[in-house]
């Protein structure tokens, strides 16, 4: 072979090798715009999907004060690594039992419309967020519901002997606020309200939780029979657990308020036992399943102040979440409801201030 051959075949082989690199690079720059404007959508997706109210604005100053920050969080406010909120913090979280949509119907939400606050509980992160306190309010509690700001420039009347989960149903989420200071004398910081669906999604996106029971259940209005022992649960049979009041026990709301703060803590033990950010599918599932039947405040009310909450608690284990429910006895009026215990509950309430 000439030398001018070799040198045609070697500038024929250059060229094919330019020419895959060129598409080489082509092709990689195009994934990654692709995976870009991919990332890009599901943000927005995740962002869209969450639901708010304006609850500071309605309430106003007429209100608890808020905590005054620690020692720990001034510390961490004058470091120059990235900064994580540290002080602490009340939150009302509400599981609603929403009829809105087919698939809250089909959970049992029912076919009529409207919704009240199914279940109520007062999560308070301790300075530091690495220990928390979850204090479950019965539905059934009798309280004086205070006069509510409505959405159309009204008010609610004040009620007195009313049931707790009222303030939901005649106010929604800034009455349902409104009524839990009232009664605790305790600055609600954030809000939270997640739906049946949201609930058993999530729960399905985790994978599911495992908890046990100490007796066997069958009832007939969540629809649920298990046998006392450990049991996986899928999110439709934790859901029904959730709402199961009259197979357990006495039949009472208190029962059923055992098995929910149960499920507080299986949650927290299936979450930190999925390695969600080496799996960006599953990561992206349960988001989307928490974020599509969630309801927060508008400080909470974007997936970057969502995940900087969640950020903060990153160190708090389910053996670090202690669960109570406020204190109550039986209602001289009405057997089947009940007040709070005096001064036991004022004192849990003020050991969360």
């Amino acid at each position: 072979m000439s030398g001018d051959e070799a040198n045609g075949d070697e500038s024929r082989a250059v060229g094919r090798r330019s020419r895959a690199l060129k598409i080489a690079g082509l092709t990689l720059a195009g994934a990654l715009v692709l995976a870009a404007g991919a990332a890009g959508w599901a943000y927005w997706h995740l962002n869209d999907n969450i639901k708010s109210v304006d609850i500071d604005s309605a309430l106003g100053d007429n209100r608890p004060p808020k905590a005054t920050p620690s020692a720990t969080s001034e510390a961490a406010e004058s470091s120059e690594a990235e900064v994580l909120p540290t002080e602490a913090l009340n939150i009302l979280v509400l599981g609603s039992d929403s009829r809105d949509g087919a698939e809250n119907q089909a959970l049992g939400g029912g076919a009529s419309g409207g919704a009240r606050s199914d279940t109520a509980m007062v999560v308070h992160l301790d300075p530091g967020r690495s220990e928390a306190t979850v204090v479950s309010i019965p539905r059934d509690t009798l309280v004086t519901r205070p006069s509510c700001p409505l959405e159309d420039g009204g008010s609610t009347e004040v009620a007195y002997n009313a049931m707790f989960n009222s303030a939901y149903a005649v106010g929604g989420p800034v009455c349902a606020v409104k009524t839990v200071e009232s009664i605790t004398d305790v600055r609600m910081d954030h809000y939270i309200e997640i739906d049946f669906a949201g609930f058993a999604n999530l729960v399905d996106a985790l994978g599911g939780v495992t908890v046990t029971t100490e007796e066997d259940i069958d009832d007939e209005d969540s629809h649920l029979t298990l046998e006392a022992g450990t049991h996986h649960l899928d999110g439709e049979q934790a859901l029904a657990l959730a709402r199961t009041r009259h197979g357990i026990g006495d039949g009472s709301d208190l029962g059923r308020i055992g098995l929910q703060q149960q499920l507080v803590k299986a949650l927290l033990t299936q979450i930190s036992a999925t390695d969600l950010l080496t799996d960006p599918a599953k990561l992206y599932r349960v988001a989307d399943a928490v974020t599509g039947s969630l309801t927060t405040d508008t400080g909470l009310d974007s997936l970057t102040e969502l995940t900087g909450l969640g950020r903060s608690v990153q160190a708090l284990s389910a053996d670090a979440v202690t669960t109570v429910t406020m204190p109550v006895v039986r209602a001289p009026s009405d057997p089947n409801r009940v007040v709070a215990e005096e001064p036991e509950a004022s004192e849990l309430w003020e050991s969360l201030r």
